[in-house]
């Protein structure tokens, strides 16, 4: 059974549309990456996953249970199921790492200290940062933030996982290391992911499955190999482009 389908979804801003009939299906467990240009759609179509953004038509079911349209109050409860990897890490700079990460729980779960901090720790344990507990956002690292911000994704143990652009802005090698860490959690965890980025690199390296959005669709899907043999036009196109760019 697929974890997330969606089909012929729709979103106009006026009279731009940008969302155009985008059908996905992303199986239990599985990485799905979706690559596209800068501007094409992709952080639009997450944000209609999570109920922030309203399609203007069509269906998006996750677990079998329809989100569009749904009451706040199943949609907050379908929420809390889903964790969110913000391009910019999103930490809130008056609290400390552990601060960050217990203030994102405590809004979902009234825990006694003691359980709340093994909870913290142990996920920052998971992406390397238990020593930086006490340290606050502007003394880590542009990859430090990322992965406390993966992190604070985790601490209520979601069953999905949305990534937006999560290796935007780093080094070669920093970003290797965020995608390391997506493959361990897909793998030892089940959580099924997606993830929207316009790197090439990234998407081999990282999916499942890789769907290609353009002009609001999804133009072709497959693995990556499968993709390097695409007739697609915009597909050779951004494959050969991504390659000696």
């Amino acid at each position: 059974m697929n974890m997330i389908e969606i089909t012929d979804l729709h979103k106009a801003f006026g009279t731009q549309p940008v969302l155009r009939g985008v059908q996905l299906a992303v199986a239990r467990g599985q990485m799905l990456v979706v690559l596209g240009r800068s501007g094409s759609g992709k952080s639009v179509l997450l944000k209609c996953l999570v109920g922030l953004i309203t399609p203007d038509r069509g269906s998006i079911k996750i677990d079998g249970e329809e989100v569009v349209g749904l009451p706040t109050g199943r949609l907050n409860a379908l929420r809390r199921r889903i964790g969110y990897v913000f391009q910019n890490a999103a930490l809130y700079d008056s609290m400390t790492v552990e601060e960050n990460l217990a203030f994102h729980l405590d809004r979902q779960a009234a825990l006694p200290a003691a359980e709340r901090r093994r909870i913290v720790l142990e996920k920052l344990r998971f992406v390397g940062m238990a020593e930086a507990w006490n340290k606050y956002p502007a003394e880590l690292s542009g990859g430090m933030q990322k992965r406390v911000g993966l992190a604070r994704a985790l601490v209520l143990s979601p069953e999905i996982l949305l990534y937006d652009e999560p290796i935007t802005g780093l080094d070669p090698l920093t970003a290797a290391e965020i995608d390391e860490l997506a493959i361990r959690l897909n793998r030892e965890t089940g959580v099924t992911s997606i993830a929207i980025t316009h790197n090439l690199e990234s998407a081999r390296r990282t999916a499942d499955v890789i769907a290609v959005l353009s002009e609001g669709r999804i133009v072709a899907s497959g693995t990556f190999r499968e993709l390097c043999d695409c007739a697609h036009p915009f597909v050779q196109q951004y494959f050969a482009h991504a390659r000696t760019g």
